[in-house]
């Protein structure tokens, strides 16, 4: 279940590692609630652009300034053309802290540099690199139904906004949203893939969803050259479905790093690596898979850190930096806070938009340390601040 493992990727691991254990606090606090003490929400702007997308997924903050990257924006991904048809949008837009709306890509899959079974549906899956690449997934759709689904791929954009590459093949099966973790030199993304057998199975559960390493070399002036593709998890469930297209394994996000002699880590895993965690929502639980830097074989669906409760479908997922797992509800407008240890400490309604009242309005959802909780709002197509 490998795709080419290369020695470069040895010195990925140690990198990435490295970076992991010095941009990370010492420990997540189990008191020190991320959402307990944000009682505010404010709309930051639309993410519509000129073409009429909607239906934002993916949200991520750019690390740093270049190209027309700016440090502190938000990039949004939009699932839907203005039809309204799902795995039909094109854009991704840049929101500034104070609103400003501005298109960074419009694709085509027409121009798209390289295969992409199926064309462009920009998923949740998105990330921005420290070196300024912007990778996207995409699981397109003729109709907007989950009939005509077929497997996309990964974009590759520069920091302009033009797609430079594409990265396909068996693996690489219905993207549906990423983590990331990088450097000048190497980076590691993580994707959940939705479309294996879901199609061919016509609504009913199979669980054969997954989570797939994808190691890059990197750096601001070459083409990022994929080094391998490793299945890190498998036998996630996953099914399609009339009003969400497909629903299997969606939000991922990196804990901090673990360090000898903390407890609440290295309940979780065995070595200096963080845990990939994991929003596993047709079992509505999240759960984390050990290793997720070095593994070479999969874990399996991963190990449940929490079920029930507060979560009702989780989909989008965030880390905060004091290690607590953020993870926005499907069926209901509810944000979940969890400790390293599994415990549900907060929950909050953050959307009572839609009919149920939040019912399919969260996805995308990042902490970010200087202004507060921003997600992504589908049923009002805005990004919102809960501060």
């Amino acid at each position: 279940m490998k795709v080419r493992f290369t020695d470069p990727l040895h010195q990925l691991i140690g990198l990435l590692l490295s970076l992991a254990l010095l941009s990370t606090p010492m420990r997540a606090n189990d008191n020190d609630s991320i959402l307990k003490k944000r009682n505010t929400i404010d709309t930051i702007s639309s993410t519509v652009p000129a073409n009429g997308d909607i239906n934002p997924y993916g949200l991520v903050r750019v690390p740093r300034s270049i190209g027309n990257l700016r440090e502190g924006h938000y990039l949004v991904s939009n699932f839907n053309a203005s039809s309204n048809l799902q795995g039909t949008g094109t854009t991704i837009v840049d929101v500034s802290p104070s609103g400003a709306l501005s298109v960074f890509a419009q694709l085509s899959a027409d121009s798209l540099p390289g295969p992409c079974p199926g064309g462009v549906g920009l998923t949740t899956a998105l990330a921005v690199l420290q070196t300024g690449w912007v990778i996207v997934g995409s699981l397109p759709t003729a109709d907007g139904t989950s009939a005509t689904a077929q497997a996309g791929c990964l974009i590759v954009l520069d920091n302009l906004g033009n797609p430079v590459e594409t990265i396909q093949g068996s693996l690489i099966n219905g993207p549906w949203d990423m983590a990331s973790l990088d450097d000048e030199q190497q980076a590691a993304l993580f994707v959940t893939n939705v479309l294996n057998g879901t199609v061919a199975a016509n609504g009913s559960v199979v669980n054969l969803g997954t989570v797939v390493r994808v190691n890059l070399r990197v750096s601001e002036t070459k083409i990022p050259f994929l080094e391998s593709l490793t299945v890190v998890g498998a036998g996630f469930s996953e099914r399609t479905d009339p009003a969400a297209l497909v629903i299997g394994p969606t939000g991922l996000g990196l804990s901090p790093a673990c360090r000898h002699g903390e407890e609440e880590c290295e309940s979780h895993s065995r070595r200096d690596e963080p845990v990939l965690y994991v929003a596993d929502s047709l079992n509505n639980r999240v759960v984390f898979i050990t290793d997720p830097l070095t593994r070479t074989k999969p874990s399996g669906p991963g190990m449940v850190l929490s079920s029930g409760g507060s979560l009702n479908d989780p989909l989008g997922l965030t880390v905060a930096p004091n290690g607590h797992v953020l993870a926005v509800n499907g069926n209901d407008g509810f944000i979940t806070e969890i400790t390293a240890r599994g415990a549900q400490i907060a929950s909050k309604l953050i959307d009572n938009n839609g009919n149920p009242p939040g019912a399919g309005a969260l996805f995308g959802v990042i902490f970010d340390p200087e202004n507060g909780v921003v997600f992504v709002d589908d049923a009002t197509n805005t990004v919102n601040l809960l501060h």
